[in-house]
């Protein structure tokens, strides 16, 4: 690639970079549930339209799957995702584009990564005859929910017609400064597995416990023995979480309840030990709630799969970020047992996730992803699009 157009990604990144906060702003005041989209789809193809690019709708429902063409446009397909949904939390920021719609927020930067895209989008769109190959821009729904729009729109055809060869994405990341990005080869984050346990007993008047099963003291031991799997048989070399986030016990003061219902999670690198995690939640649970006298019915939903980068695509676009961005404002990663439905896409084909740097310490602008306070330095947002656009342009030039 030839300095010149390096240089021209720059300056239409910096040219572009009020539009795009614009964008950003429309779509973090205006939130969208998981498969609930539908005006942000309508937001999104109204840009595209303005940018005079070819799309489709309808993809897993609200999904957007656009097409720019460079010369020989089967010669190499890349493919850019962004999410599209927000999540059902209330935003306490004091900002001038809070979230209007009460109860859900754009607490995951989900709207930066869709104003990210398009701002590479019409960086692409407009530098296009420099390019060998094509871009397939993926706007995915439901990120944030089973089973996850990711997988949906794969089994709707989108990596096909034409067929990608390697797929980009990107997420903001608290914890790296506005203008900083993050790359990890091989596993970085985990699958994750939700648990939906009841433990039923025989509920009565707590001031006579030896006339009940109780199943409260049952579901105690439970919780304090599923810590064993992750202290005691995970390997040090496999990364494991079992939490217990929720527990309902509907009795009172005096009231020993019939059942106890609690709901966690399991994250893993490893698909062979993830397996062995759900037969073991199995056997504790059930023994457990036998070795009382109850019973204890388990379901796991199986979720997203661990996020694996490709080795050689990361360190590549690795060097290019440092070639762009510079050697310091490159980071590698740290492993995360957060999860991302990214990796379906992963999964498929060779593939990188990276991390955008959002914070700055001296706007206070340091809150952690899915938090009431979630905010960004809308600075990155220029080096969001900039860095999407470029990598993508050094895959399709020779």
């Amino acid at each position: 690639m030839s300095a010149d157009l390096k240089n021209l990604i720059k300056k239409l990144a910096k040219e572009y970079l009020e539009e795009i906060v614009s964008i950003r702003r429309h779509l973090h005041e205006n939130p969208e549930l998981s498969m609930q989209e539908y005006k942000t789809s309508d937001y999104i193809a109204g840009k595209l339209d303005e940018y005079g690019i070819q799309y489709k709708r309808g993809i897993a429902e609200t999904g957007i799957v656009a097409l720019i063409k460079g010369n020989e446009p089967e010669a190499k397909v890349v493919g850019l995702r962004a999410d599209m949904d927000a999540l059902p939390i209330i935003e306490q920021n004091d900002v001038p584009y809070k979230s209007k719609n009460p109860g859900v927020m754009h607490a995951c930067g989900h709207d930066a990564h869709t104003a990210s895209l398009l701002g590479a989008a019409r960086i692409l769109q407009e530098i296009r005859s420099e390019l060998t190959g094509s871009i397939k821009l993926i706007f995915q729904p439901s990120e944030e929910s089973y089973p996850g729009g990711a997988i949906m729109m794969i089994n709707q055809g989108v990596l096909d017609n034409p067929r990608v060869d390697v797929m980009i994405g990107q997420h903001v990341y608290p914890l790296l400064d506005a203008g900083d990005t993050g790359f990890r080869p091989g596993k970085y984050m985990a699958s994750t597995d939700e648990i939906f346990l009841t433990v039923k007993g025989r509920g009565g008047h707590g001031a006579t416990p030896d006339m009940n099963i109780d199943p409260v003291v049952i579901a105690a031991h439970i919780v304090l023995a599923l810590q064993n799997i992750t202290s005691r048989f995970a390997k040090p070399v496999m990364p494991t979480v079992v939490s217990i986030g929720k527990v309902t016990a509907a009795g009172k003061t005096n009231v020993i309840p019939d059942e106890v219902k609690m709901e966690g999670i399991v994250r893993t690198f490893d698909d062979k030990w993830r397996e062995r995690i759900h037969q073991m939640i199995h056997e504790i649970c059930e023994s457990i709630a036998s070795s009382f006298g109850g019973r204890c019915d388990v379901m796991i939903d199986k979720g997203y799969p661990a996020l694996v980068n490709d080795e050689v695509l990361t360190h590549r676009l690795r060097d290019h970020a440092e070639e762009f961005l510079g050697k310091d404002h490159v980071e590698r990663l740290d492993q995360r047992m957060t999860a991302e439905d990214f990796a379906y896409y992963a999964q498929r084909v060779p593939s990188c996730f990276y991390r955008l740097g959002i914070r700055n310490e001296k706007e206070g602008i340091t809150s952690n992803l899915h938090s009431t306070t979630f905010d960004i330095d809308e600075s990155s947002l220029e080096t969001g699009m900039a860095l999407m656009a470029y990598l993508t342009t050094k895959e399709l030039t020779p």
